[in-house]
């Protein structure tokens, strides 16, 4: 199934508008867009992939606001929706909103599921401490390069 061009269009407007947002550091205007954007979808909701990309936006300014508990809601509900399973980032900052409300069985994992489909690269923009904690939970490669 495909949107009507009009919808489509005022979604990704409304994206944009919530990506700027979000680039300035206004989180709570960036959701606002993201949230009307993905108001604008059909039911159900989860069966678009402009829902996987509007909640991961979602989940991932709730994370850079410091409120993970709201990630984890966001980021989670994303992965009921198309392509979302195996995304590097939507598993990344998933698994860096369970290490900060300390569910780190949850972090481990996800963090893991985004070192493998992406490697060490993913990591790089954010801090250090997510890559050096899953280290401790993994084997190194056989080659010994991380």
């Amino acid at each position: 199934m495909e949107l009507p061009d009009s919808i489509h269009d005022e979604i990704t407007r409304l994206a944009e508008e919530g990506d700027i947002r979000a680039d300035e550091g206004s989180y709570r205007e960036a959701i606002e867009k993201y949230v009307e954007a993905l108001e604008l979808l059909p039911e159900p909701k989860t069966g678009w992939e402009a829902s996987t990309w509007l909640l991961a936006s979602i989940g991932d300014v709730h994370f850079r606001a410091g409120n993970h508990e709201l990630a984890v809601t966001a980021l989670s509900d994303a992965m009921h929706c198309p392509d979302a399973l195996g995304n590097p980032f939507i598993h990344l900052r998933l698994g860096q909103s369970q290490f900060e409300l300390g569910n780190l069985p949850r972090a481990n994992d996800e963090l893991a599921r985004a070192y493998m489909a992406a490697g060490k690269e993913i990591f790089d923009e954010d801090d250090p401490k997510y890559f050096q904690h899953l280290k401790t939970v993994l084997l190194p490669p056989e080659d010994g390069e991380w």
